[in-house]
């Protein structure tokens, strides 16, 4: 774990005053510890531990809890207990109706209980007579002895190695070489030593507010409980104080854009109001006249706005983006909108060109494929203002032209576009523009409070009147030939096709689908009379464009694709998706996949296939093809895979939470939330002096990533 990781939950004291016992301590290397040296050093830094600070919090992932335990004895019908005892016989049967039975005695103080499990004979290898175990279920009382049907079961080394009664163990992430009890050793006699030179940086007023234990008794009882409440409330100590310093850093960033003051007041009256509507082939819905509203009013500030517009697939964020490019472009400013694939950018400049036909207002694209000269070009005409629009990819960061005047930034479709690459647009702008990220994601409450906590949300929550609907189907092996034969009917009627897989590649015996090999079977099996092509990240971008020309033009019926087409992909006429290996995918990317064949005047049809060597029922998958609400998927998705998974959080390059969980914590991030922003909101930059030491755990934990180092 990098040293600035370790200053989250204590502070550094003054170098110059090194004393006996200080703070600096904490900084000791873990191979000095007692115990440890350099061979079990090497070991423990496999698991981020490299000082003594690091030990102290290296949190429990888990719990054993001993305080149930009972003496067989004093077992009481159907109420859940922890029993100790020796296995002292063993038996297996199978009943007539051919259930195996398993079964394992054990006894303790002369008294008995035995274990059952049905249909698990792989429990029979588990035990040997001899063995000490623990038992936990609910006990019966059958024919004179004690029954515990299919109990959790814990195996220790030897009679040795048995808990106390009434405690509650830790269970650390380990590694090979160094045993858990070592570990629980080096962590307990490291607490033992160093706890009390941990230095509290909540002020004692707030944490009794809060009710919130002190840092050396929340120490002590995260990693040696002494009952379930006292660990419950250790435990929510490093919680609410984690999610607390995330939310205030956030907060603090916030407050330091707004104090910049420097953005372009670009307001919105009803004469430019009026002029861009006019440029739209349609009428804006209700929602993207809210979200335009919005984004006009932040424009309208000398606070540079920093905003997110997340929505439905085909809620019609592109066209709201427009809006605001054209405001821009309204007062004199550029505005320049990102892409995160080449693809995706030459389709915003058609939609853009379409709309602004016959005006005033030129388009740009900027991209890594094209050649210096083009770029040099391009550059004196976007540095001279002859060019107000400018769509590109991160070739924008990298090798972006001098802008003349930028007044807007958007960015589509990329989650870690961060605080380090604004500064770079700031910097090829000479000012500091307005933003916006867009993501066609709808995004849980809880991740736009983390991962996007410093910008402002919008959000379009319906499709517009011109999506049509989509028809979701969950396959398996006996309908894929029915399938596949109403894939040919769409098709014969004019109608165009996706398929698929989540790999460009696999190995021969993989059951999971590849877009090679389907492209392989489709082409010489159900769809050998159509044309077909194929579309994956590894192409160059070259190839990948003329791939998707051809799509578009209609010179290939049949698309066969990694999850690349998944962003902002538009083909109207393609209707039908078949979408192989579907359980490879979150609900999410599902969803956006699914987003592709609802673009035109048709209606879609979506139908997933699992890979066979998945088992059934697919309840995910079916949770996909009932919902058609992505905000509804995504909250299950969030659900089912964790922030990680979903949305890339490792936005702006943060580093990960320790100890908090977004989905089990919510209601403390929301605590955490408000508290910070009514602090922040009090003392911008954390000068007072009850929040001095917070604050440099603030630097310390998101100075880099947030560019914090600056502030107050």
């Amino acid at each position: 774990m990098a040293r600035y990781e370790t200053r989250y939950f204590y502070r550094m004291s003054d170098t110059s005053k090194k004393q006996p016992n200080s703070s600096e301590d904490l900084f000791t290397p873990v191979q000095f510890l007692k115990g440890v040296g350099p061979h079990r050093a090497e070991l423990l830094g496999k698991l981020g531990l490299h000082t003594v600070a690091d030990i102290l919090f290296f949190f429990p992932r888990d719990y054993q809890d001993y305080s149930q335990l009972v003496e067989i004895s004093d077992l009481q019908e159907d109420v859940a207990a922890s029993v100790i005892g020796k296995v002292i016989d063993l038996e297996s049967w199978r009943t007539r109706n051919g259930t195996t039975v398993f079964a394992a005695l054990i006894e303790n103080n002369e008294h008995t209980v035995r274990g059952i499990w049905f249909n698990q004979q792989y429990m029979n290898k588990k035990f040997a007579e001899g063995q000490w175990v623990m038992l936990q279920g609910a006990a019966k009382h059958k024919d004179g002895r004690w029954e515990m049907t299919h109990p959790q079961t814990t195996w220790f080394p030897d009679a040795d190695h048995l808990p106390d009664r009434g405690t509650i163990e830790p269970i650390y992430s380990a590694t090979s070489g160094l045993s858990q009890r070592k570990i629980c050793d080096i962590v307990s006699t490291t607490v033992e030593q160093f706890n009390e030179l941990v230095v509290e940086v909540l002020p004692q007023a707030f944490r009794e507010e809060k009710q919130l234990l002190d840092i050396h008794a929340a120490i002590q009882q995260i990693h040696r409980p002494s009952d379930q409440t006292t660990l419950q409330r250790a435990r929510t100590r490093f919680v609410y104080q984690e999610l607390f310093v995330l939310q205030l850093a956030l907060a603090m960033r916030r407050a330091k854009l707004r104090a910049e003051e420097n953005a372009p007041e670009l307001p919105l009256d009803a004469k430019i109001h009026a002029r861009i509507l006019r440029r739209f082939p349609f009428e804006l819905s209700d929602s993207q006249k809210c979200a335009a509203g919005e984004i006009a009013r932040d424009m309208a500030q000398k606070i540079p706005m920093n905003r997110l517009l997340h929505g439905e697939v085909g809620s019609g964020k592109t066209a709201v983006a427009s809006f605001a490019m054209l405001l821009a472009v309204a007062h004199g400013k550029q505005a320049v909108l990102m892409a995160p694939t080449e693809l995706l950018a030459r389709q915003h400049v058609r939609s853009l060109e379409e709309w602004l036909k016959n005006g005033r207002v030129k388009v740009a694209l900027w991209t890594g494929s094209q050649t210096s000269a083009e770029r040099a070009v391009l550059a004196d005409d976007i540095s001279s203002a002859r060019i107000q629009l400018v769509v590109g990819t991160h070739a924008l960061l990298s090798s972006g032209p001098p802008f003349a005047d930028l007044g807007l930034v958007v960015i589509d479709e990329q989650h870690k576009f961060g605080v380090r690459q604004r500064s770079a647009l700031r910097a090829a702008s000479g000012n500091n523009p307005h933003y916006l990220v867009m993501t066609a994601t709808p995004i849980p409450r809880t991740i736009a409070m983390t991962a996007f906590g410093d910008l402002d949300v919008s959000t379009l929550e319906k499709p517009t009147a011109r999506q049509q609907p989509v028809n979701t189907y969950l396959g398996n092996e006996e309908s894929r030939e029915s399938w596949w034969e109403f894939v040919r009917k769409k098709l014969r009627e004019g109608r165009q096709a996706f398929v698929v897989a989540p790999l460009v590649q696999s190995d021969d015996d993989s059951a999971v689908s590849s877009a090679e090999a389907l492209l392989e079977q489709l082409a010489n099996g159900p769809l050998e009379e159509f044309r077909i092509d194929l579309l994956h990240g590894r192409q160059k971008s070259a190839e990948k464009d003329a791939v998707m020309l051809g799509f578009q033009r209609g010179l290939t019926q049949v698309l066969v694709a990694t999850s690349v087409i998944e962003v902002g992909i538009n083909v109207p006429n393609a209707t039908v998706m078949t979408i192989e290996s579907a359980e490879r995918f979150g609900l999410s990317q599902l969803h956006q996949l699914r987003g592709r064949v609802n673009r035109g005047e048709y209606a879609g049809y979506v139908c997933v296939f699992p890979s066979t060597e998945e088992g059934s029922p697919h309840e995910r998958l079916q949770s996909f093809v009932e919902s058609q609400n992505g905000f509804e998927l995504a909250e299950k998705d969030f659900e089912l895979r964790g922030p990680g998974n979903l949305f890339g959080t490792q936005q702006h390059g943060m580093p990960p939470l320790r100890i908090a969980d977004l989905l089990r914590d919510g209601q403390w991030l929301q605590d955490a939330r408000s508290d910070a922003r009514m602090v922040i909101d009090g003392d911008p930059s954390l000068q007072a002096e009850a929040f001095l030491k917070l604050r440099q755990m603030i630097i310390a934990r998101y100075g880099d990533s947030l560019e914090l180092s600056d502030v107050g």
